[in-house]
């Protein structure tokens, strides 16, 4: 975000950004057995980049935001360029999964590209990986083993598990929810 856009005016990108991931996932649910609101996901992936991982970049705090519209709404790239710029739009594209694959590549793909994506959408994936297993500790979702939790487990840690020196705060998190699933 250049400096030139004053506090106030990051202030109003940010709430235009909520807003518009809030509309798209309005009538999503979560997975658990409490159906938790989908954005509630999007908007802790940001609080986990502003909070934890001290980010203040509002560029990466909407891309957070928006990363699963694409992936998971009737959101365009278009659209999201129109409405929030290509730099945040380029940066949802890399975190977002190709849903016409089988989910074991699309899976493997998180793999193999997450070396070569931006250090903005490099700290997404982490954000977004920490909230994910925080969640998975906290209510399994319905019909999942405890065995396919520690298979997310395990593969999460080799996707993040290639990003060092990105966020050490974020990284560190990851790091401490691994260890106590012994991972």
């Amino acid at each position: 975000m250049s400096a030139a856009v004053s506090e106030g005016e990051q202030v109003k990108l940010l709430i235009k950004t909520v807003d518009f991931a809030a509309k798209k996932h309005a009538a999503q649910r979560r997975k658990d057995a409490e159906k938790t609101p989908y954005i509630n996901h999007p908007v802790g992936v940001a609080n986990i980049l502003a909070n934890e991982g001290g980010v203040s970049d509002v560029t990466v705090l909407q891309a957070a935001l928006l990363h699963d519209t694409v992936e998971d709404t009737d959101t365009s790239y278009e659209e999201l360029v129109a409405y929030f710029g290509e730099t945040v739009a380029n940066i949802v594209m890399e975190e977002t999964d190709d849903k016409t694959l089988p989910k074991a590549e699309r899976k493997q793909k998180q793999v193999e590209r997450i070396e070569k994506m931006s250090r903005e959408a490099k700290m997404v994936k982490l954000a977004d990986k920490l909230y994910n297993l925080r969640d998975l500790n906290r209510a399994t979702p319905e019909g999942w083993s405890e065995e396919r939790v520690g298979e997310y487990f395990k593969w999460a840690k080799s996707v993040t598990g290639q990003i060092q020196g990105v966020n050490q705060a974020l990284e560190l998190e990851l790091n401490k929810v691994y260890d106590a699933r012994n991972v």
